[in-house]
């Protein structure tokens, strides 16, 4: 047997909601077969005094926590930037906030037609409520903009405006057609836009240390051989732990210093100086067994880690108190 998808309860709950509140004030609701994950859409038919009027509008309806905002919600815009902003008849967005248990509108053919190209999402504000006490002034809002030159299906019948609404909905391109693999990722990166950028950006001033990392991982077990060729009595897990350890503090400590502005640019040379020469020792002395040489290197692996290591912290923790002084100086 199919399954209920668990999120079709939440969907219908603005649906249902939104239809009560229309048919309540006797305006005409045919609601659109074929739902898709997005929510429902619905057609309206405005009446005046118990008599239908020329004015047709399309609705979308999106419920659930995920569309709302800081200062009020927002309906993603996805394929249908072109299908919204051009629709022969209004396509009003409506988002209901089921913890307050309200109706958000607003219209985004109107929206999208102010705009060259579509802005990801469209936002609705606190103030745009859609109840028994507004809905007079939204018809009248509506109405007035179906009136204009630029919707041409004021005097539509029922079939004509039927057509349209799912015209607009399902998009003027098949080519367009959402991927169902891959809206919930959109709507994801499209809620977290502005954090996803900053990642964007953190991760491509990390690309030094990932490929760091990548040859220290490539390195390890020639760093080991070297090690055990060249000392017997060194650990050399401990030994290469150790210059990892400094290199990877390094490299991070010259991350965060680009994130923060500041090109650090004396330590860059130095972990540029440090894992150019330890990097390089497996290669040139692969089993660690050309004598005096290994142990130079084994003793400045162990000398660089542990003084190179204090004086980094000693250095920007310094430089950290003389910005935090400078910060708290009154300024003359």
């Amino acid at each position: 047997m199919s399954t209920v998808r668990g999120s079709r309860k939440i969907e219908r709950a603005g649906v249902n909601a939104l239809r009560a509140l229309l048919e309540e004030h006797d305006h005409l609701v045919q609601e659109i077969d074929g739902g898709n994950d997005h929510g429902e859409d619905m057609i309206v038919n405005f009446t005046r005094g118990s008599k239908r009027t020329p004015y047709w509008i399309a609705i979308q309806v999106k419920s659930g926590k995920k569309y709302k905002r800081v200062n009020g919600y927002a309906i993603p815009i996805d394929d249908h930037f072109d299908d919204w902003g051009q629709s022969r008849i209004p396509i009003i967005g409506v988002v209901y906030d089921m913890k307050k248990k309200e109706l958000f509108w607003v219209n985004l053919t109107e929206q999208l037609r102010s705009v060259d190209k579509s802005p990801g999402w469209v936002q609705l504000a606190n103030t745009s409520r859609l109840n028994s006490d507004t809905i007079d002034t939204f018809y009248a809002e509506v109405a007035a903009y179906a009136g204009d030159a630029r919707m041409r299906i004021r005097a539509a019948n029922q079939e004509d405006a039927l057509t349209e609404a799912v015209r607009a909905r399902r998009g003027l391109d098949p080519e367009t057609a959402p991927n169902p693999l891959f809206e919930e990722l959109a709507d994801f990166a499209l809620r977290h836009e502005e954090r996803l950028r900053v990642f964007r950006k953190d991760l491509i001033r990390s690309l030094p240390i990932q490929v760091l990392v990548l040859i220290m991982l490539w390195e390890w077990p020639r760093q080991i051989r070297f090690v055990e060729g060249s000392a017997d009595w060194v650990n050399p897990v401990i030994w290469v732990l150790s210059l990892y350890h400094f290199m990877l503090f390094m490299a991070l400590t010259i991350f965060f210093e680009f994130r923060a502005g500041r090109v650090p640019r004396e330590t860059g040379s130095w972990l540029s100086i440090i894992a150019s020469n330890f990097l390089w020792i497996p290669i040139m002395d692969p089993n660690g067994d050309d004598g005096w040489w290994g142990t130079f290197w084994i003793y400045s692996g162990i000398i660089v880690p542990s003084f190179g290591l204090k004086f980094l912290i000693i250095s920007f923790v310094g430089f950290a108190r003389d910005r935090k002084k400078k910060q708290l100086e009154p300024d003359i």
